[in-house]
């Protein structure tokens, strides 16, 4: 089972699993990400970070998203932009990166974004499977990597979340 729980980007376990996926990045491509990142881009109400935690308490996946209003050609208003997803070796296959996919999807379209963007690489198969399954189309290259022949980008359209009835002082129901 797994625990996800919003975290600081800079929590120490958030800044111990990103290293191991910068180490993945450096085996597969020769170097690690370049694309500009500081831990406050992940912090509510422009983004989150996610920490899975195994039995145990055991950290052993990752992710995030921030929110992409900027100029970035291929990017719009409203984009959220997923980073440093990532499962440690010994829990693949058990469906984590599945599930840390889908809270940063639902805390995304929550906090109003209505698209979830992403760049991964050709040498990252398994990446290549999971957001594809997951129904992310090809879009143009963004970001660092833009023109990079191993990059790709996709994105995905967020649901818009569910507003309760409202009643008529204004207040919201509980449903």
């Amino acid at each position: 089972m797994l625990e996800l729980r919003t975290v600081p980007a800079d929590h120490p376990d958030a800044l111990r699993l990103v290293r191991e996926v910068q180490q993945v990045y450096v085996e597969r491509y020769g170097e690690a990400d370049l694309t500009p990142m500081r831990a406050a881009e992940f912090a509510p109400p422009g983004g989150i970070f996610l920490v899975g935690y195994d039995v145990g308490g055991v950290p052993v996946a990752c992710g995030g998203w921030r929110a992409r209003d900027d100029a970035d050609p291929g990017l719009t208003p409203g984009d959220a932009e997923i980073k440093r997803m990532y499962v440690v070796p010994a829990a693949r296959g058990r469906g984590y990166a599945r599930a840390v996919l889908a809270e940063l999807e639902r805390s995304a379209a929550t906090a109003g974004r209505r698209r979830a963007v992403l760049e991964t690489g050709t040498r990252q198969p398994e990446a290549l499977a999971l957001y594809t399954a997951q129904e992310y189309l090809p879009i143009p290259g963004f970001g660092v990597y833009r023109c990079a022949p191993d990059s790709r980008c996709f994105a995905k359209a967020l649901p818009v979340p569910a507003v309760p009835p409202a009643h008529p002082d204004g207040t919201f129901a509980r449903t």
